[in-house]
């Protein structure tokens, strides 16, 4: 994981630009896992919604509408 340095050396900028890339990897890997993710959820949430204003209205549409009926006599 780290390494152990001995007590007399100095931390120079290099080593931290070393373990800022080095994290920034593991940080940009975990982002692009979870935008697929978020996407996935997002698109079935959006097809579940979209289905259920379907129904209700159609549901709505029937009990709103009139049956004419025509009788000969």
């Amino acid at each position: 994981m780290t390494k152990s340095h001995p007590p007399d050396h100095r931390i120079s900028k290099a080593d931290i630009e070393a373990k800022l890339a080095e994290i920034g990897g593991e940080v940009d890997e975990q982002i692009a896992n979870s935008k697929q993710l978020a996407i996935a959820i997002g698109s079935v949430v959006v097809a579940v919604v979209l289905a259920s204003f379907f129904l209700a209205g159609r549901r709505r549409g029937k009990k709103l509408s009139t049956i004419v009926e025509i009788r000969r006599v």
